[in-house]
């Protein structure tokens, strides 16, 4: 899998993970029609990256991509949500250079789940004739350098990632408890706690005096990405910029997943945020009017 912007500059020809496009026009529904299943297939086959500004053997064309450059991510996230329902954000818009020419590459991260087109994305060619990219109810993959309807092996690839994954977890588990020093406790858990905690967070104590109880993760962290952003634009001036990737920046900077008062990680789900994530965040504005370009300056020294 391509992982890196370096990884992406330097491939000479299409993959599995690599798509390579000459330009791409950002006011014509058919090329983003394009740019979504080539999106989709990607995630969904573990990530990887597009190049934009290159021919089909990875050479610049020198086309103009300062249109792609400055694309909003809000903007691509709420495409596929538009086609897909889903509000996929594990992406990053980079500049690069190839031979002296400017380039722009979408490094694009792996779905945890397959995404599945709801619509079709049908767009007008010449003539008036009417052109279908994918069609809904359709899973797209990677096939080699091409992003077609999916397969039954797909599907096993998918699940078998999943479980990688799951074991991944298991042996961390394991390995945690085989480290643990003298004297150290291991709770075993009831099957019927088990279902509870993959619907809910259960917050346990050790003082008889508090109540143990089930936190309804729901009304305690209300938000995903897109209602984050809508909570925080709402408070804060018009004109102050904040969107999907200074979400992701955020994330990254602060590891926002690992603070439970911020933020919750649903099993197969994405982050889900508490309002008083968005008040920080807005607090954080409004004591530095630059809190949100440093965050973006710092995360990007750090890819």
């Amino acid at each position: 899998m391509t992982k890196s912007l370096d990884d992406a500059l330097s491939a000479k020809r299409e993959s599995k993970y690599i798509e390579f496009k000459s330009v791409f026009d950002v006011t014509s529904t058919g090329e983003w029609c394009e740019v979504i299943k080539d999106v989709v297939a990607i995630a969904n086959t573990g990530g990887g990256a597009i190049v934009i500004g290159v021919d089909n053997k990875g050479k610049p064309t020198g086309a103009d991509v300062s249109t792609v450059l400055e694309l909003d991510p809000a903007k691509l996230t709420d495409k596929l949500n538009k086609y897909t329902g889903v509000q996929f954000s594990d992406f990053e818009i980079q500049r690069g250079t190839k031979r002296g020419k400017t380039v722009a590459v979408v490094l694009i991260g792996a779905s945890p789940l397959p995404m599945v087109f709801t619509r079709p994305g049908t767009y007008t060619i010449e003539d008036s004739k009417q052109k279908t990219a994918f069609s809904q109810g359709t899973v797209y993959f990677r096939h080699g350098a091409k992003s077609e309807p999916g397969t039954s092996a797909d599907l096993r690839d998918v699940v078998e990632r999943r479980l990688n994954e799951i074991r991944h977890d298991w042996l961390s588990g394991v390995r945690r408890v085989v480290e643990a020093t003298p004297g150290s406790a291991i709770q075993v858990i009831s099957p019927e706690v088990v279902k509870l905690l993959d619907a809910k967070s259960v917050r346990i104590v050790d003082d008889p005096t508090q109540a143990t109880g089930v936190i309804d993760t729901d009304q305690t962290h209300p938000f995903r990405q897109k209602e984050l952003i809508a909570a925080v634009r709402k408070k804060l001036p018009k004109k102050t910029r904040f969107n999907s990737f200074d979400v992701l920046a955020l994330k990254r900077v602060y590891k926002i997943e690992n603070r439970q008062e911020f933020s919750h990680q649903r099993k197969f789900g994405s982050l889900q945020y508490s309002e008083q994530y968005a008040d920080w965040i807005v607090k954080k504005c409004q004591e530095d009017e630059d809190f949100f370009t440093k965050t973006r300056k710092t995360y990007s020294k750090r890819r």
